[in-house]
């Protein structure tokens, strides 16, 4: 059999491996000046004022949080399309989740639902950029005005797009990102917060080196250089110079990754619209997506796990995005259960994640095409 074909895969290369040799060489191994730098190039290419880079995107969304002002006893609401980082993360600091439904086309949260999921404890709207295609800011941030809530953006799949021209990590408060290496860009594992509020960037900051704080804020008289204080419960999150060095070196080709996903995204969207059993992604018309993932989807839902299992065995190395997280046994105990969202079950009901990443050559393109081809002429 030919080799397999992953649904994802880093992209790195000799100038890659370069730049983290050269910090190991150096005098700085964990956060040091090299982080700054991936900080200010995060920055200046999302369009925010500050980046925040930390040791996970689960991170990034913990600390962007804690920086809103989440807390116990208030509410986030968010979609349940989405890994269950998005909500765990809430419950870590003693906030609920209201889980709102999807639309069917791009999988992104139901503006709508989202405003009938919240009540007087909703403190937060969190969009999930699904796949690489941006939710729909604008929509969600006229009813955060409405309601006195913030939007928020688990922006991990969506590095580089756009949304009506304007840049991801630029359409709320804040947004938090994933290096995974499947994701736009890696660090191997990491993540950051992205956001133009200067006094969330702070707190974002603090939280991740365990609250602490050495040259500002300090409440008591400094005795000396070394004199720092802990202002807030924060947690050991921060990215190393190594890692760091990774991710600027990658953020130099971010525009050419994109480039290939989109190329590819093409390629399947002309060879596998005659396919009338299989659902092909949505693009709406004022968004660039990543294309951080292709997801089809069966339209006869029984058949899907059919198709998985023949598209694996044919050396497709293809997934499923996501699991609705209130179907996770640790959310059925706490009181969820199905049918709260019936969009986004139906469709991870009918849903297979494809393969996309930069590295794909044509033939394997080609390859995947011809795959599917064979799949619904044989078994859909």
């Amino acid at each position: 059999m030919a080799d397999r074909i992953p649904y994802g895969r880093q992209s790195v290369d000799e100038s890659d491996i370069e730049a983290v040799a050269e910090i190991l060489r150096g005098d700085f191994l964990t956060t040091g000046p090299a982080v700054q730098r991936f900080e200010e190039s995060l920055a200046g290419m999302t369009g925010a004022g500050h980046a925040v880079a930390v040791n996970s995107g689960t991170s990034a969304i913990h600390a962007m949080y804690f920086a809103a002002g989440i807390g116990e006893g208030d509410e986030i609401v968010t979609s349940p399309l989405t890994f269950a980082a998005t909500a765990n993360a809430a419950l870590y600091l003693g906030a609920s989740v209201r889980f709102a439904d999807v639309q069917d086309d791009t999988g992104t949260i139901d503006v709508a639902c989202a405003e009938a999921a919240m009540t007087e404890r909703t403190r937060a709207i969190v969009a999930i950029d699904y796949a690489g295609h941006p939710a729909d800011y604008d929509a969600l941030q006229g009813v955060a005005r409405r309601r006195g809530v913030v939007v928020l953006a688990d922006a991990a799949h969506s590095l580089g797009a756009t949304y009506r021209d304007q840049k991801v990590g630029t359409l709320a408060l804040a947004s938090a990102l994933s290096f995974h290496p499947v994701k736009p860009i890696t660090t191997a594992e990491g993540g950051a917060v992205v956001t133009s509020d200067d006094g969330l960037a702070a707190r974002a900051a603090r939280f991740r080196t365990h609250g602490v704080t050495r040259d500002r804020d300090l409440m008591l008289a400094d005795p000396g250089p070394w004199f720092y204080e802990m202002h807030d419960l924060g947690f050991n999150y921060r990215l190393t110079d190594v890692q760091a060095a990774l991710g600027t070196s990658q953020l130099h080709r971010l525009g050419r990754f994109l480039d290939r996903r989109r190329a590819i995204a093409g390629r399947y969207h002309e060879a596998l619209a005659d396919i009338e059993t299989l659902r092909l992604p949505t693009m709406t018309s004022d968004v660039e997506s990543g294309w951080h993932l292709y997801v089809i989807r069966t339209r006869d839902t029984l058949r899907r796990r059919p198709l998985f299992d023949w598209l694996i065995a044919q050396g497709l190395g293809v997934q499923v995005h996501y699991i609705p997280v209130y179907q996770h046994p640790y959310y059925q105990r706490l009181g969820y259960r199905p049918g709260l969202c019936p969009v986004a079950e139906r469709f991870y009901e009918g849903a297979i994640s494809i393969p996309i990443f930069p590295g794909m050559s044509d033939p394997d393109v080609d390859r995947v095409i011809d795959i599917l081809h064979r799949a619904a002429r044989e078994l859909l």
